[in-house]
């Protein structure tokens, strides 16, 4: 038994058991992750896999017992190096990040300043991509930790941690009739008009659809998308009102445009920093995660991977 033949068999089954992909992965040939696979069951004297053909095409029973022990073998196997790591060069080495537009544009960059600047050895990978997407990369270890505001809590695998909690703003080009309402803003009057924000699964928009859905309202959504850039570009188009998070918007940056408080109109919305559960965390890790989000000390986090639940930060900006 060796690790490339548990590899074999985990990213098989993550992959829907195409082993073209499988072999992309591995940077290896098709026919030698089938090799690798057969010889472990020939081990184990058990068929990990259901056969047509020559094709996989789902786990056997043996095989749904043996997946998440070969899984935490794996983890484990990576938490060694880890530790090597963590005592042999303790400033050295790769921090990869995943994360949405929203946390990468707005929440990370002085966190990742701030910490360039203590660990100077430690290369920083950002990657960017929807909650799912996130998640997908933190549990095929692409990625170390995972920012997001919806989907991780989700997933068994993750430990997701509470950060802060932020809320929505409106976002309207100057002379909007919505700036002359009497008082706050009711999702009445802000469904009389287009409206522009995320696309579904990003920064909030659960709680938006919620706000509505509530009123019996029925918003005309006009456009979405992922990034509070590209909201605010056609808002100043005058295409539409912007629903964007608050800490998208800047009144020195976004000068042309103008904004109302959402935060009576929709939930609190709760970002979760996230790893692999059973993962070895080397001792940057851990000052990266308080610096994003200062409660969650090494002590915190600790006790958050020990099961005890951890309260958010106060809200962002």
């Amino acid at each position: 038994m060796n690790f490339q033949q548990l590899r074999a068999v985990r990213e098989a089954a993550r992959s829907g058991f195409n082993l073209t992909e499988v072999a992309d992965l591995l940077h290896t040939s098709q026919p030698g992750v089938s090799r690798q696979i057969r010889e472990l069951e020939d081990e184990l004297g058990v068929d990990i896999f259901v056969r047509a053909g020559k094709r996989l095409t789902q786990l056997t029973p043996p095989g749904e017992v043996a997946l998440p022990i070969l899984e935490r073998l794996l983890v484990e196997a990576e938490n060694l190096k880890r530790v090597g790591q963590d005592f042999s060069a303790q400033a050295v080495g790769r921090l990869a990040i995943a994360a949405t537009h929203t946390q990468a544009r707005y929440a990370l960059p002085p966190v990742v300043r701030d910490f360039r600047q203590l660990f100077p050895r430690v290369t920083l990978v950002l990657h960017q991509g929807s909650p799912k997407q996130i998640a997908a990369m933190l549990l095929s270890g692409e990625a170390d930790i995972g920012i997001a505001t919806e989907a991780l809590a989700q997933y068994d695998q993750l430990v997701a941690l509470p950060s802060y909690r932020w809320t929505h703003m409106l976002v309207v080009p100057p002379g909007h009739p919505l700036l002359d309402e009497p008082g706050p803003v009711s999702l009445e009057q802000l469904a009389r008009y287009p409206i522009i924000t995320y696309e579904s699964g990003y920064t909030g928009r659960a709680h938006i659809d919620e706000a509505f859905a509530r009123r019996d309202l029925q918003p005309n959504i006009v456009l979405s998308a992922m990034d509070a850039d590209v909201i605010k570009t056609y808002v100043e188009l005058g295409m539409g009102v912007g629903i964007i998070a608050s800490m998208a918007f800047d009144a020195e940056r976004d000068r042309t445009l103008r904004a109302l408080d959402a935060g009576h109109l929709f939930e609190v919305n709760l970002t979760r920093l996230a790893f692999p559960r059973g993962a070895w965390l080397r001792g940057f890790v851990y000052s990266f995660i308080e610096s994003f989000a200062p409660t969650l000390t090494r002590a915190a986090v600790d006790r958050a991977v020990a099961g005890e639940l951890i309260e958010a930060d106060a809200q962002s900006a």
